[in-house]
């Protein structure tokens, strides 16, 4: 048993997961790692010693059960956490895109997002002090969606959805739920828009990122807030980004 928080990352192998899970270790908190590549989760680890990885395919129950069951084996509570496993399909216009393609959005946004948040509740329900804290990480593509996003744009569009209904279901038993939705934070998923990405009038242009530090430190400031309070929905951009006046 820790007497830490203890907090999950999914997709804690890379980008946005890597640098929340090392900013969440910097503010004391004991980290668990899943994703499912282990090598990636080891690199993550190699920062500090308060990381406990588990490989895990969240796009499955049965994983994601051992995970949660993992969780509780060795620390006896989940405070915190951090929806993040994420991945797009291929920019190809929507009539062109596979079933498997469609499916594998919708598996790992979605579906593995639901999944964690079902033990995560379950968890965070029976335990004592009862309570804790789930972190959506949704998309502002979500309301503004590029060309060529439909299963990202509709799965990150259902994370709202489902970020609503946790806080709502969550309340009674000290759950606080909350997304942020990222714009242009600089990791490998974003290092295409250096040589310029399609926009919606039909132009290629270069957008401009911002250091994935000021997301990481949104996560913990969120996370870190007593659950009497919670930040519902926050948005961090590159300042200058083509957002606003997007669609």
């Amino acid at each position: 048993m820790s007497s830490t928080k203890i907090a999950l990352v999914t997709g804690a192998g890379s980008g946005i997961g890597r640098a929340v899970s090392l900013a969440l270790h910097d503010a004391g908190y004991s980290l668990v790692l899943a994703g499912r590549r282990a090598h990636e989760l080891e690199k993550t680890a190699s920062y500090g010693d308060r990381f406990f990885c588990v490989p895990t395919d969240v796009t499955q129950p049965e994983p994601v059960a051992a995970l949660f069951a993992a969780i509780v084996e060795r620390y006896g509570r989940l405070d915190v956490l951090f929806n993040n496993a994420g991945m797009g399909a291929p920019a190809i216009p929507m009539d062109e895109l596979t079933f498997a393609q469609w499916s594998a959005v919708v598996n790992v946004n979605l579906t593995g997002a639901f999944l964690c948040a079902q033990h995560a509740m379950r968890v965070m329900k029976k335990q004592s002090p009862r309570g804790g804290r789930i972190i959506n990480n949704g998309s502002i593509s979500a309301t503004a969606p590029r060309p060529n996003s439909a299963p990202y744009t509709a799965t990150k569009h259902a994370i709202t959805g489902l970020t609503k209904s946790i806080s709502l279901d969550g309340r009674n038993f000290d759950i606080a739920c909350g997304q942020i939705d990222i714009g242009n934070a600089a990791t490998e998923m974003t290092e295409r828009m250096t040589s310029g990405v399609p926009q919606a009038n039909g132009m290629t242009m270069v957008e401009p990122r911002m250091d994935v530090k000021h997301v990481a430190d949104a996560v913990v400031f969120m996370a870190g807030l007593p659950l009497a309070a919670n930040v519902q929905f926050i948005t961090v951009m590159a300042t200058t980004m083509p957002l606003v006046g997007r669609g």
